[in-house]
């Protein structure tokens, strides 16, 4: 079997939440001592979660952890970015010394961190939660051709499925959260989102980690240029995450599906993550039933994401700093929306 054939076999595995039991949930909220709808928008993570689980009341998540995965970027060379490359290899090294946002808003939820390097250009040093997969040290330039190979990009979505296959079944994780880390990554980030949603390169492009008009503009034009070369379409998704995606943003799509597999929610950062969960829908839509959006980054892309995936977030922080850090901090939100349905009482224990 062919790696492109094992990437379909993993999407087909997904299997849509049960429905039945995130409408129990639903008529439960109505017999809980509150006026109905009253905790509004968790009420309906509740049912969501019941959906995931199979079962109402759902279990609540004790045992989160985040996946960054990680990878360089040819298109860097076009000037998308002021940071260089070397900063990537520089931040993995922090994640692994628990010196990043990642690390203590992971410790503020009581989420473990996983690094997985699937194509950072540099050598990585080796560190106990780090895993290495390095598809190639980086993609070409997107904008004067793919990315990467159909065989690279399936590579890098089994390497992130292995990640989480092996968090869930070894690691007794019942929560994910994907995070990302690449300098540059936002350039393939607005290139997927274009591709999969229809919308215009200025409209879905931002300024990444802060970047001037002048680079505005020169991103706006190289995404331009990448989707003009390749003119993607929606019916080939490995192809399309081959020709404009990032190999982080590959591991990605295969850490969301392999949640879906097996029914653990997926809790989304921003607009990396944002980007392969449409990889991931067009995969296997069924996969839209497992996933969370966690917040609403100030990227542009990421409300457009987002609303195509018909995800509401949960928090708007203003925050663009990608590594998982939004999605970590919803963390104690989706625990929440489970545990009052576990642990309030209904208006019959009181009497009425």
């Amino acid at each position: 079997m062919s790696l492109e054939d094992r990437v379909h076999e993993l999407a087909a595995d997904v299997e849509p939440a049960d429905a039945s039991a995130a409408e129990a949930a639903r008529e439960r909220h109505l017999s809980l001592a509150k006026p109905p709808g009253s905790l509004g928008r968790l009420e309906e993570v509740g049912a969501r979660l019941a959906g995931m689980a199979g079962e109402c009341p759902p279990p609540v998540p004790e045992n989160p952890a985040v996946v960054v995965c990680a990878g360089d970027h040819g298109v860097l060379a076009r000037g998308v970015s002021p940071w260089p490359r070397e900063v990537t290899a520089a931040m993995v090294g922090n994640f692994c010394v628990g010196g990043a946002a990642v690390n203590a808003l992971a410790r503020t939820v009581g989420a473990r961190v996983s690094v997985l390097d699937v194509g950072v250009a540099s050598n990585l040093d080796r560190h106990p939660i780090l895993r290495a997969a390095k598809v190639r040290p980086g993609t070409d330039d997107l904008s004067r051709g793919p990315a990467m190979s159909r065989e690279e990009a399936a590579r890098a979505v089994l390497a992130g499925a292995g990640v989480a296959e092996e968090l869930i079944s070894s690691g007794g994780v019942d929560l994910l959260v994907t995070g990302d880390m690449g300098i540059g990554n936002t350039t393939p980030a607005s290139c997927l989102i274009s591709a999969f949603t229809g919308h215009s390169a200025r409209k879905v492009t931002g300024r990444g980690a802060g970047i001037d008009d002048d680079m505005l503009e020169l991103k706006v034009r190289v995404i331009e240029e990448a989707l003009e070369l390749h003119a993607p379409g929606t019916g080939d998704p490995l192809g399309t995450l081959a020709a404009l995606g990032g190999l982080e943003h590959a591991a990605l799509v295969g850490v969301i599906l392999t949640g879906a597999v097996y029914g653990v929610p997926v809790v989304l950062d921003g607009i990396v993550s944002n980007s392969a969960a449409l990889v991931a829908r067009a995969l296997s839509p069924a996969r839209l039933d497992f996933m969370i959006a966690g917040h609403l980054s100030t990227e542009p892309g990421a409300r457009i994401a987002l609303e195509s995936l018909g995800l509401v977030p949960l928090l708007d922080l203003d925050i663009r700093l990608g590594e998982g850090t939004g999605g970590l901090l919803a963390v104690p939100l989706v625990q929440s929306a489970a545990r009052v349905l576990h642990e309030m009482a209904t208006l019959e224990d009181l009497g009425f």
